[in-house]
């Protein structure tokens, strides 16, 4: 084991990180809800398809939705109860999408295809994959992007490096910090595990500098790991995007519409990894998260373990309740969170905090023209040019667009937060590319 120092990327923000609220709270594990809603799509690519219809009864663990297709995963009951809907629910994607709902029998029996397996360590690379596959894993940061699709790369995709994302660059999230310091041998076993399915030795820890007891206590439990390497990162956001992470611990650079597989890497979250060797180890699907419950609103914030699709209104009675009227609920991080539409949204895969905010301190404001000041050029790290995005995609010149590198934006937020003339540069920007990528598969 090393303890190395990043060597940092270009543009970037500090906005307040608001994790003093919730980063010395341990985490709690939530009571068995009385039912959960299992929506079919928490993932990018195509949704699963139910396979059970209302009356059936299932066990905690049994796959409830079958994948469909390679870009897609399958989906498991979280309780053992009854199946009693299956029908549109609220999502935090912010619409109505099928689901199953479940109401608990009170046993919490696992299914019987959970099984442990004690040789994990012996496993096959193909093996692993298909465990994972079949566990239903997903990306846990926040892209929800199935898990054996990114440790499945092409042939000619040579992948000699692993980094482990434990930047949790976002305000207000601690999910991540907490796990780290709470279960630092599972995520590293975990590493280990995806690490194994990819064929590779090195396998790099990525944490920024504000969690330096995150930093000791994994450096600490990977003195015994042979290749793996903690990398102290500086803080900035967004150091958790992937092309980010990537030239802040490599140096290497993805290049403009690549993937980090074209250079040799992949990286997962330390949630991911966490939820990996539990799937491999013990045989259990993703059937629950730490999700962060935090922002001025609740009255005692916290990190809690939560079984997938129970209501974010149990998460809101763990924090106590709320201090004031709250003015805006955002499922994720502030920076690139989604506000949420109602208070009665399922908790899934890739949620990993519900941020509340009293009235008091909602702002709106009017947005003006771009005075070409310069600062969401200076402060891009994909080194674009956020300001004429945005005027282009005002003009619908959506190819003029493209042809600056519109399908390149991460769309971390960075711009819109530096703006003086309050300018929605993400909104903009997702105008556009909806009409590209529409483009796109009609000429498909």
């Amino acid at each position: 084991m090393q303890l190395i120092k990043g060597k940092g990327f270009r543009g970037g923000v500090h906005p307040p990180d608001g994790k003093e609220l919730s980063r010395a709270k341990a985490v709690v594990t939530l009571p068995v809800p009385e039912k959960v809603i299992i929506p079919l799509s928490q993932h990018i690519g195509s949704p699963a398809e139910s396979l059970v219809k209302v009356g059936d009864i299932v066990k905690k663990g049994q796959k409830i939705g079958e994948a469909k297709g390679f870009v897609s995963v399958p989906v498991h009951a979280s309780i053992s109860g009854k199946v009693t809907a299956v029908a549109n629910f609220p999502h935090p994607a912010g619409k109505s999408l099928p689901a199953i709902q479940i109401e608990s029998d009170g046993l919490d029996e696992w299914a019987e295809t959970v099984k442990e397996n004690p040789n994990y360590k012996n496993l096959s690379p193909d093996k692993i994959k298909s465990i994972i596959q079949d566990a239903g894993m997903v990306g846990m940061g926040g892209a929800a992007f199935p898990t054996h699709v990114k440790l499945s790369p092409p042939a000619n995709k040579k992948i000699d490096t692993l980094i482990i994302n434990g930047a949790e660059c976002e305000p207000y999230l601690t999910a991540d910090h907490r796990l780290m310091l709470e279960e630092p041998t599972k995520v590293l076993e975990g590493a280990v595990i995806v690490a194994k399915a990819l064929s590779i030795k090195d396998i790099f820890i990525g944490i920024e500098d504000n969690k330096p007891d995150a930093i000791k206590v994994l450096a600490d439990a990977a003195r015994s790991y042979e290749g793996v390497k903690i990398v102290s990162l500086k803080v900035m956001y967004p150091q958790g995007g992937e092309k980010q992470l990537i030239n802040a611990v490599t140096g290497k650079e993805v290049p403009s519409g690549g993937l980090p597989m074209d250079v040799g890497i992949i990286v997962q979250n330390v949630a991911t990894v966490a939820a990996i060797y539990d799937a491999v180890r013990f045989g259990i699907p993703l059937i629950e998260r730490i999700v962060t419950v935090t922002g001025s609103g609740v009255k005692e914030p916290g990190n809690f373990r939560v079984r997938i699709g129970t209501s974010s209104l149990k998460l809101i009675e763990a924090a106590h309740g709320f201090k004031t009227e709250i003015g805006k609920v955002i499922s994720g991080g502030p920076m690139m969170g989604m506000t949420q539409y109602t208070l009665d949204v399922p908790v899934v895969k890739g949620m990993s905090g519900l941020l509340f905010f009293p009235q008091s301190e909602v702002k709106s404001y009017t947005p003006e023209a771009c005075i070409r000041c310069g600062r969401c050029v200076a402060v891009c790290p994909m080194g674009l040019l956020p300001n004429m995005l945005g005027i282009y995609a005002e003009l619908e010149r959506f190819e003029d667009a493209e042809k600056i590198g519109l399908m390149d934006c991460m769309e971390c937020g960075s711009c819109s937060y530096v703006c003086p003339s309050r300018r929605p540069l993400v909104h903009l920007i997702r105008y556009a590319k909806t009409d590209v990528i529409s483009k796109r598969k009609k000429a498909a």
